[in-house]
């Protein structure tokens, strides 16, 4: 399933959303004009490596992406969910919500993969933050999604903790059935960024001042 767009109308512009949108392009862009032994040596530098820890290594590592189908599919997610987080926190309370909710992605994974020396990086735990607080907020928005079925492919709507609560599983179970497979060593999905990103999205956005307009806003149900 692919989200499409969200069914929530949004009262602000997202200029935090959008700036962090064109500062991860813009950081990709960077990587995909380097030389391979260039870009292998910046993303070791620049990302997140539990066993040689480095607070700066938390913050630069979430605007890194590995490929254009990584930044891709999280620059849309955050499309789509980021606009409606953004305009109840407001801009800056948004930024603060996103950094802390990348650093608890990354803290996640790396309680989970104490003794790797494979770099991550990636804003999905981030953007896992955003989508847990969107959850607590418009459970009941709908998503226009992707949906196959048999061999062909089609539109619907889908209340927003159906899809929410339904990628959330799937990175829960996937991350604990990585847990002790060798190829966590070798690279691949960070499950548990995924999952500690989704649930600071949820603590955070329990704990911190929405805008009051959102309280008298008609939200849309299924």
């Amino acid at each position: 399933m692919i989200p499409l767009r969200d069914t929530q109308p949004s009262y602000t512009f997202p200029y935090v959303t959008v700036a962090i949108i064109a500062l991860n392009v813009l950081a990709f862009l960077f990587e995909f004009s380097m030389a391979d032994y260039e870009l292998n040596f910046f993303i070791a530098h620049y990302g997140v490596i539990p066993a040689r820890f480095e607070w700066s290594d938390v913050i630069t590592s979430i605007f890194l992406h590995g490929g254009w189908m990584h930044l891709i599919g999280n620059m849309w997610f955050l499309w789509i969910y980021g606009d409606n987080v953004e305009d109840i926190l407001g801009h800056a309370q948004y930024l603060v919500f996103y950094l802390l909710c990348g650093v608890a992605a990354t803290m996640v994974h790396i309680l989970f993969n104490m003794d790797s020396r494979v770099p991550t990086v990636g804003a999905s735990g981030a953007i896992a933050g955003v989508m847990g607080a969107y959850v607590v907020k418009f459970p009941h928005s709908r998503i226009t999604t992707l949906v196959p079925v048999f061999v062909f492919l089609t539109t619907m709507e889908i209340p927003a903790y159906v899809i929410l609560l339904y990628w959330f599983v799937i990175q829960f179970f996937s991350g604990v059935g990585s847990v002790g497979h060798s190829h966590l060593s070798q690279g691949g999905v960070a499950w548990f960024a995924h999952v500690g990103g989704f649930l600071a999205g949820v603590a955070l956005i329990l704990v911190m001042r929405t805008q009051q307009r959102w309280r008298h806003r008609p939200e849309m149900r299924w």
